[in-house]
């Protein structure tokens, strides 16, 4: 492979920046898809933008839900027209002083690796540096406090970079299979083995295996409950993007009208363009609800597929449901049968007076092993320690 140094113009330069840019932005560009990358253009050639764009993204795109933030990265990074006669010579974040009237990327992860802030731009630092920290302590606190219902477009934003860092511990469980362990039963077969080779007082031990709990998340969609669902939505997707074990999974859906499975969407690492993606994928946001034949379609058709390892369920809805509730009540127990732990999120429990007067919610509500609030950060957090209890 020729070293990048003796590529022709500005090409190797340009492509290497172009990876910095996409890693910034949280795509996982290794320094050897930029070593295929630069190998591949030229055999690729360089003859349109479209060429261009079909070889870079063979060589450093690998997974579907990556492909939408290339695609904004690369419509903004290589822009210049001419690409028969010159590359780019110029880094990207001189491009910001431009008067091109090119808009800002949209994604906040892209805008951050395409123009970040230089240290010189930086204002000074104050003197009452102690005094705004006591403040930021007290605007937390209530954020924490504030109800979804009655944010801010800021303290709305703000909540949603905060559930991206919130640490969320999963329950673990043991399984059949054993492990070396220095507790635990002994291990038989081992310390026979030891005691041939001499090791006549060793002693080997084994215990079980642990696997992370699944998850599965059926969040209502309905006009009552939009706003909730929203955040609640960054909530799982933090979930499914976090997973610190490694091994735990999370289904996701979402109900108005009918029941649609969103997990895929939810694998997209940038929470905006996965929210985004389902609010675009869903007919019924906003919309009407049925839970009860929301959840009868779940049980028939999706529950042996994600509750056959005895999953968590996240259940989240206000339980207003019209009609009769008798086929509501049946399908609520037959999903509290087929998991492990139902856990019901209601932000109706807000209010301090609550009283489960609501038909649909006194037909679930016998089902449902825990019924928490879900209706601003500080809940949120707390979900954490009834996910992870055993």
């Amino acid at each position: 492979m020729m070293p990048p140094r003796e590529r022709p113009g500005h090409l190797a330069d340009n492509v290497m920046h172009f990876a910095r840019v996409l890693r910034g932005a949280g795509l996982p560009v290794g320094t050897d898809r930029v070593g295929l990358a630069l190998d591949a253009l030229p055999l690729a050639g360089l003859e349109s933008r479209a060429d261009l764009h079909a070889a870079l993204t063979a060589c450093l795109v690998d997974r579907p839900e990556h492909q939408l933030l290339f695609d904004q990265a690369f419509h903004l990074f290589w822009r210049d027209p001419d690409l028969r006669g010159r590359m780019m010579a110029m880094l990207l974040p001189r491009v910001e002083g431009r008067k091109s009237g090119v808009k800002p990327p949209q994604n906040r992860r892209l805008a951050d690796a395409l123009f970040p802030k230089r240290a010189d731009d930086r204002p000074p630092p104050r003197e009452e540096t102690t005094i705004e920290a006591v403040v930021t302590v007290s605007d937390r606190e209530r954020l924490f406090k504030a109800d979804f219902e009655t944010m801010t477009t800021g303290e709305w934003n703000e909540a949603r970079r905060v559930i991206a860092t919130l640490p969320f511990a999963a329950e673990r469980i043991a399984t059949r299979r054993t492990r070396r362990s220095a507790h635990g039963r002994l291990d038989w077969r081992r310390t026979m083995q030891a005691s041939a080779r001499g090791d006549v007082l060793a002693l080997r031990r084994r215990a079980p295996r642990t696997r992370a709990v699944p998850l599965v998340v059926i969040a209502d969609i309905s006009g009552s409950m939009s706003r909730y669902s929203r955040m609640l939505l960054h909530f799982a997707h933090a979930l499914s993007t976090q997973r610190s074990d490694g091994a735990q999974r999370v289904s996701s859906f979402v109900f108005g009208t009918r029941l649609t499975s969103i997990t895929r969407a939810l694998r997209d690492r940038d929470p905006d363009l996965a929210i985004a993606s389902v609010v675009n994928a869903v007919d019924d946001w906003s919309g009407g609800t049925r839970i009860a034949a929301c959840l009868a379609e779940f049980n028939a058709h999706w529950s042996r597929r994600v509750l056959a390892q005895n999953a968590t369920v996240l259940l989240i809805t206000d339980g207003l449901e019209l009609g009769d509730t008798t086929q509501l009540a049946f399908e609520t127990e037959r999903l509290a049968k087929s998991c492990r732990k139902l856990v019901w999120l209601n932000p109706l429990l807000r209010y301090a007076g609550f009283e489960p007067k609501a038909a649909g919610v006194r037909a679930m509500l016998p089902h449902v092993d825990r019924f928490v609030p879900a209706h601003n950060l500080e809940s949120i957090a707390a979900l954490g320690a009834v996910l992870s209890a055993a």
